[in-house]
């Protein structure tokens, strides 16, 4: 006799409770019709369930609740500031800590710095503020994903991983001299949440020294991203994902984090660097444009979270509910029909779009038309990343499509419990019965960087 699989349940105790809005399917119609069909632009409060983001949406801790009293607003040379600055030198080895409002302003600092025209960025796959913040510069940002990697059905234990023999090439090609920065996003957000493991950031290492280049991490997912090393890489299971999370980001020239995603608050972010030179252009830049050198952007009650949330983060117990409960939503999604980008990530399942609608062309953006559909029919609200986010047009203004038509469905940390979880499950059922009324979507209007955040769309 077989034995039943025990319900996964949330490692945590509910202290504090904020009420969610019911509404109706005619009443989402209107609002959507309002947002001109863009969920970003819809009120928080007409939304059900909000996989938007996983992105300063977690619940924070007693523990993180109880430091914020002790934030110093000094503004310069605060207490919490140095409680800040102890935990991520500690994380990350690197002697020159910038704290930052949240990690697009790191990115805007140093890219800014870094970047220019005839400036070449290479990336396992740029993310969408990262794209824009080296493409307003003038320089210009390539994806080097592995082959295989680009399956969304094919199961390989790291996807998020760079292509070393791609990136060579780009180097050669362009010359090394004009490459900003070699950046490795762990986990690989665009790339459906998936992680990198260590041997490829440290081949990716020894390309950069060979050629003398900056290698940038992206960390903002770093303890999701170890805890698939340490349950898919050999030689990591006896090791803490804290000690994993430390080896990886030794690696690196440069760190970027958006604290916001695993640090577990809602604010807030840090760029880290070994070279002095370097660090003394950025914190110029961070004076002027974030604020003092020891807050950043960042009020000393933000700092105090966010050296308990580096710590918080790596408890073996949440991390293993954090990973199983987003498998969850995979396992049962593919159960009934759902195609979704494999194996699951840690932060997010992405449905393949392009496959669940596949009589909607990509031209007609058929990610955009399923984030509606979701809010429709579920007050679900989810964030396209296929050809709205990373599309662009050629001479003739006709479509080049993203590499994927995905739609996330992020999960905010310790926020949502499992029948939140079923029933975003149910309103996927309703959806695959009826898919083929579905229709596509026209962008109406567009602005030049991000479209995807305020672009206004119509039903075809």
């Amino acid at each position: 006799m077989s034995k039943r699989q025990r319900t996964l349940t949330e490692p945590f105790k509910i202290k504090m409770v904020e009420p969610l809005k019911i509404t109706t399917e005619e009443y989402r119609i209107k609002r959507l019709a309002e947002a001109h069909n863009n969920p970003f632009l819809l009120r928080s409060n007409d939304v059900f369930i909000d996989l938007l983001t996983d992105s300063g949406t977690s619940a924070m801790s007693e523990h993180q609740w109880s430091a914020m009293m002790q934030g110093d607003e000094s503004y310069a040379g605060a207490t919490s500031w140095e409680r800040l600055e102890k935990e991520v030198k500690d994380l990350t080895g690197m002697p020159y800590i910038m704290p930052t409002h949240q990690g697009r302003a790191a990115e805007r600092i140093l890219y800014g710095i870094l970047g220019g025209k005839d400036k070449i960025f290479i990336s396992n796959t740029h993310f969408d503020t990262t794209r824009a913040n080296i493409e307003f510069t003038g320089a210009q940002a390539f994806d080097c994903l592995p082959e295989d990697a680009k399956d969304p059905e094919k199961e390989l234990p790291f996807k998020g991983n760079l292509d070393l023999a791609e990136t060579e090439k780009l180097i050669i090609k362009y010359g090394k001299e004009n490459i900003g920065a070699v950046i490795l996003t762990v986990t690989n957000n665009s790339a459906g949440g998936q992680p990198v493991s260590m041997q490829n950031a440290k081949d990716t290492r020894a390309l950069c020294d060979k050629y003398g280049i900056l290698f940038v991490l992206d960390a903002c997912r770093i303890a999701e991203n170890s805890y698939f090393i340490k349950h898919r890489e050999s030689n990591f299971e006896n090791k803490n994902y804290r000690e994993i999370a430390q080896e990886m980001l030794m690696l690196g020239d440069a760190i970027i984090m958006s604290a916001k995603k695993d640090a577990l608050v809602n604010m807030g972010g840090f760029l880290t660097l070994k070279d002095k030179k370097l660090a003394e252009q950025c914190t110029n830049l961070l004076i002027i444009s974030e604020g003092f050198a020891t807050y950043g952007g960042l009020s000393g009650r933000d700092m105090e979270a966010i050296a308990v949330g580096l710590r918080e983060v790596f408890d073996g117990d949440y991390l293993n509910y954090r990973i199983k409960s987003t498998e969850y939503l995979g396992k049962h999604l593919n159960a009934i029909g759902v195609p979704t980008v494999k194996p699951f990530g840690g932060h997010a399942i992405y449905v393949d779009a392009k496959a669940f609608y596949s009589h909607i062309p990509q031209e007609q953006f058929p990610g955009q038309a399923l984030v509606c559909d979701l809010y429709i029919k579920g007050g679900i609200r989810c964030c396209e990343i296929g050809s709205v986010m990373f599309g662009k047009h050629d001479e003739n203004n006709h479509l080049i499509p993203a590499a994927f038509e995905l739609v996330r469905l992020a999960i905010p940390r310790r926020v949502y419990t499992q029948s939140h979880i079923d029933y975003v499950i149910d309103i996927f059922e309703e959806l695959t019965e009826e898919k083929e009324k579905s229709s596509g979507i026209k962008i109406t209007y567009e602005p030049p960087f991000l479209r995807h955040f305020t672009a206004h769309f119509e039903r075809l």
